[in-house]
């Protein structure tokens, strides 16, 4: 059913592009231009006309060697001698040494890649999810309980202060009381 609404579709949208294109033009018959019906033509004209002429059909049969010479590769495929790409191949075999090693490597590790471990690691994801989200959560309640600490030792650090300084006036006002009366501090 869906094959058919899609066909249905796209002849919709190919009638209003022939419409676009063609207009109200008709053919010799009475009917609407079409697209389709114009491509064929053309084509079977085109088939005919390379059929006819010899050269035309020498070159059709010679297209895959002219698409062959035309590929960068195969100038140098001409232009390199082989000796020189055996050059090429030793300045490159430290490289290939190494990347063979670790491709020897991947392979060897292939049956950890292929445990159950590294199947399961989507259950573990959601698994890890959750635990991020709490870890998270528990920051933010650390950060508030770091704030409230902080506030504290604030009013701590204050309070000191003041009782310092209220010492500190009580000494002074000790002192000038006992210089007043004559009473030396003992030291």
């Amino acid at each position: 059913m869906d094959k058919k609404v899609e066909v249905d579709n796209l002849e919709m949208r190919l009638q209003a592009l022939e419409s676009r294109v063609y207009g109200e033009r008709r053919n010799r018959s009475g009917k609407p231009v079409k697209c389709a019906e114009s491509l064929a033509r053309i084509q079977a004209a085109l088939t005919n006309t390379a059929n006819k002429r010899e050269r035309v059909k020498i070159l059709h049969k010679k297209i895959e060697d002219l698409l062959k010479y035309l590929d960068h590769q195969f100038t140098d495929h001409i232009t390199v001698p082989d000796a020189m790409k055996l050059e090429f191949i030793l300045a490159e075999e430290a490289f290939l040494r190494s990347q063979a090693a670790l491709l020897e490597q991947v392979s060897n590790l292939q049956p950890l890649l292929d445990s159950n471990y590294i199947r399961d690691v989507p259950e573990h994801a959601t698994k890890l999810q959750r635990l991020s989200q709490i870890h998270i959560k528990e920051q933010d309640q650390t950060e508030a309980q770091s704030q409230e600490v902080k506030k504290v030792f604030e009013e701590y650090n204050k309070t000191m202060l003041l009782l310092s300084k209220q010492f500190t006036q009580w000494d002074e006002t000790l002192r000038k009381l006992e210089e007043s009366k004559g009473i030396h501090p003992v030291e």
